[in-house]
């Protein structure tokens, strides 16, 4: 297999520590990319007409995205618990990932908007809103995580991506303070190997 790949990408990263859990990962071949929401990689858009990591590329040849998909995949390959088989875990799980991707798109485009767009063209209120939406997101796991145990799904998986993307491009933002049993649950989640091995970089 192989993957378009950036270490800053939370993104990618919530797909290899699935693939790390999995005993995957070693099998997956990390192509290099230049996605950006301005300059499209073509290389990736030949691929993935959206031009956005990851895409990854099964033994096959077939193309897939997006981290979604792929953390699907990859869970059907290594026979993992990603995904739980029980209806309700599994629809709490997906709508927890969706929340947790959620609060990452909502980061994403604010950090665009204070390191990509010109100063003079910056609107305030737009980076207020996509913060407030992480606020909520937040909210919400704070009344649950502590009923999640030691469980590691792919609403969790999404949620530790979603928290490490925080500290890496908003290490001012402290996130910690008003949600304390999560910042409690990211502190144990973290050392786990497949968490520590993917922390994002430059």
């Amino acid at each position: 297999m192989k993957i378009y790949f950036s270490p800053a990408s939370p993104f990618v990263r919530k797909c290899m520590i699935v693939a790390q859990e999995l005993g995957l990962a070693s099998q997956i071949e990390k192509l290099p990319s230049a996605a950006s929401p301005v300059v499209r990689d073509q290389t990736v858009a030949a691929a993935n007409p959206l031009g956005k990591v990851p895409t990854l590329f099964t033994d096959n040849g077939q193309a897939l995205y997006d981290s979604r998909v792929i953390c699907e995949y990859l869970n059907d390959l290594g026979k993992g618990n990603f995904f739980p088989k029980d209806a309700a875990l599994k629809w709490q799980a997906l709508t927890e990932q969706s929340l947790a991707d959620g609060i990452l798109d909502a980061a994403l485009l604010a950090r665009y908007e204070n390191a990509m767009r010109p100063q003079e063209l910056r609107w305030a209120a737009w980076t207020t809103g996509q913060m407030d939406k992480i606020k909520s997101g937040l909210g919400y796991f704070e009344t649950v995580i502590d009923t999640r145990g030691k469980t590691f799904d792919i609403g969790t998986v999404a949620l530790a991506c979603a928290l490490g993307y925080l500290d890496f491009r908003f290490p001012d933002y402290d996130w910690r303070s008003p949600y304390p049993t999560v910042a409690a649950w990211f502190a144990e989640i973290s050392r786990r190997p497949s968490v520590a091995d993917t922390l994002p970089s430059v």
